[in-house]
């Protein structure tokens, strides 16, 4: 070997080791994970896997140049103030935080540390961001719905159990957007066009279903309409199975009700939201603020229909109505 070649060979030597450890180094950045549901939930587990899926793409991958840092709540309301009060004081990058509970208490706890939000209804009514446009403060993600939903969830109902004329509208006004509020008037409006009367049916706690689906129906109840909130989300089994119990019509908000057992689902491509997230999460990591990042509407909505349900309560589906959904599952 010559002295030029020996010398460029103990040079590259030299490097090759230095390079190696600079991308060793490379920093580590944490992203926070606050989960309404319970771990495992089999419906947050797939969109999980989509986001993941997506950062991978972007560039972030888990143990190279990206920890999560999941806490899971599991529903219920003190372990989520705990686990909020504990990524707080973790101080991480990015927080993803899931549903309107979980990104309010997240909000009275920091105004500082960026939060990127999905599954949220009215992020400006309840103060997330101070206009969908310009968000303003540390917050910023992808609404899950519309109010005028509420009035779709009765058209749709209709359509597919055109007799029924008594529905009831489920929800929990503490996971509810505006306690419930936010899709109450459109719901009320189409009913009420409709020829039907709309009852809201309050529920606070897990042990409460059951008996409100049944006194409900054994006071002449003939569908029901579940809201689009956590409380919902965490309780799916036990309100499906009530509301099949009693051959009930019900409208969900989530394909992954309606897969589970329920009778039709109208609501938001989720897996087009938490892979937005992603995105949303890669440009904060790489300099951007949340407050120039406009809140995102829902642009894709999905039709489910479980024709074993409507079966197994004795509905028969019109063809139109199944031909117009974007699954069917038989």
């Amino acid at each position: 070997m010559n002295r030029r070649g020996f010398i460029g060979f103990i040079g590259g030597a030299a490097v090759w080791p230095l390079t190696a450890r600079a991308q060793e180094r490379e920093p580590l950045r944490r992203l926070g994970m606050l989960l309404t549901v319970q771990e495992g939930d089999p419906a947050t587990q797939e969109r999980l896997a989509s986001f993941e899926r997506r950062l991978g793409e972007l560039g972030w991958n888990q143990g190279r140049n990206i920890r999560f840092e999941p806490r899971w709540a599991g529903g219920d309301p003190e372990r989520l103030r705990a686990n909020v009060a504990e990524m707080v004081r973790l101080a991480p990058d990015v927080i993803l935080a899931q549903n309107t509970p979980m990104v309010a208490a997240l909000r009275k706890q920091t105004d500082s540390i960026p939060i990127v939000f999905v599954q949220v209804s009215d992020p400006v009514g309840d103060g997330f961001v101070d206009a969908l446009a310009r968000p303003g403060g540390n917050a910023t993600g992808f609404t899950n719905t519309m109010s005028s939903l509420g009035g779709k969830w009765v058209e749709l109902l209709h359509e597919i159990a055109p007799g029924v004329r008594s529905i009831g509208y489920l929800f929990n006004p503490a996971a509810a957007p505006g306690r419930g509020a936010y899709f109450m008037t459109p719901l009320m409006s189409a009913a009420a066009a409709l020829g039907m009367k709309a009852i809201p049916l309050e529920l606070h706690n897990d042990g409460e279903i059951d008996a409100a689906i049944a006194d409900f129906a054994m006071m002449g109840g003939e569908g029901l309409i579940a809201n689009s909130d956590s409380f919902i989300t965490v309780n799916r089994a036990r309100i499906i199975a009530a509301a099949n119990r009693h051959r009930l019509p019900t409208m969900y908000s989530s394909a992954q009700n309606a897969s589970s057992g329920g009778l039709i689902s109208y609501g938001v491509d989720m897996e087009e939201q938490w892979q937005g997230a992603a995105r949303y999460i890669d440009r904060i990591l790489r300099g951007e603020k949340p407050r120039d990042l406009p809140v995102q509407l829902p642009a894709k909505f999905v039709l489910t229909i479980n024709l074993k349900t409507a079966k197994a309560i004795g509905l028969e589906v019109p063809w139109f109505l199944q031909q117009r959904a974007d699954e069917v599952i038989e």
